[in-house]
């Protein structure tokens, strides 16, 4: 049965995954920059202690880059820290992180780093404060649910840092995070003219037409070198309209037989995306 009901939502989750294999992100990187868009590629896998596991990530994502770049691909990807290492311990994690860093340089590919729950962020943002100086094209992903991201952007900007701003997907405790709708939505707005005001490039990551219309209107106050950046399947329409709006979009498109875990966690993450993906289904 649970077979089953997996096929069920598997059917449902192709909207916002590429696939299981690398061929299939490479497919919908494709068919992302047919539509003008850019390709943000991530290999799904998460909270990985194993070594051997860790590897296989490591160099999956090495041949990834390599693939993107032999078939010329308007294309990046987006790293998660506790895929290759930081489950393990921080020095092996910083090293698998330079290992991918140097190949894209060599390509001349930008490297994302996501943010996980709140047991990984502090580790993840020390080693980006501490490759930030001799790695330019390098990004971070900061969660305006959380309550240090305030500061941790404060800090991170005037070092050039480059930021992904997002509402948050994991569940966190009130402690360190903003718990109502109203704060979290409060946050975003903060976070996201501090970006405008004093960051360099920059992206925002949200599917909310509130957060984004804000962001078309500071856009026309400041001269900020940032885009936009949606989930593969989700409001199409919109990075439609955006596109010719004459705004920058990326698309993130993650990849992988561990696509289940993630889904779910998109589906918990806001009642409103269950909405948003009946709303992309029915156009």
């Amino acid at each position: 049965m649970t077979r089953i009901i997996e096929r069920l939502f598997y059917r449902i989750a192709k909207r916002w995954i590429a696939g299981y294999t690398l061929q299939d992100a490479m497919d919908a990187a494709r068919n992302a920059n047919q539509r003008k868009i850019h390709a943000i590629l991530n290999r799904l896998g998460e909270h990985t202690p194993d070594r051997r596991l860790i590897q296989q990530y490591v160099d999956e994502y090495l041949k990834l880059l390599e693939t993107i770049q032999s078939e010329n691909l308007q294309a990046t990807i987006s790293v998660k820290p506790s895929q290759i290492g930081l489950a393990a311990e921080i020095p092996f994690y910083r090293d698998n992180l330079l290992k991918i860093i140097a190949r894209a340089e060599e390509e001349g590919r930008f490297v994302w780093i996501d943010m996980e729950n709140s047991l990984y962020t502090e580790s993840t943002v020390e080693v980006y404060r501490e490759l930030l100086g001799t790695h330019k094209d390098l990004g971070l992903c900061l969660q305006a649910n959380m309550k240090r991201s305030e500061n941790d952007l404060k800090d991170l900007l005037p070092r050039g840092g480059k930021i992904r701003l997002v509402k948050g997907a994991y569940p966190e405790n009130g402690e360190v995070a903003f718990k109502r709708r109203s704060e979290l939505n409060a946050n975003y707005f903060r976070l996201m003219r501090l970006l405008f005001e004093r960051g360099g490039f920059f992206a925002i990551g949200t599917h909310d037409e509130k957060m984004i219309s804000e962001a078309e209107k500071l856009s026309r106050d400041h001269n900020a070198n940032f885009e936009f950046q949606l989930l593969k399947g989700i409001r199409d329409d919109l990075k439609t309209r955006l596109l010719s709006d004459g705004f920058r979009v990326s698309e993130y498109i993650p990849y992988g037989p561990e696509w289940y875990n993630y889904s779910k966690r998109r589906m918990r993450e806001r009642k409103r995306n269950i909405l948003l993906l009946i709303r992309s289904i029915m156009g």
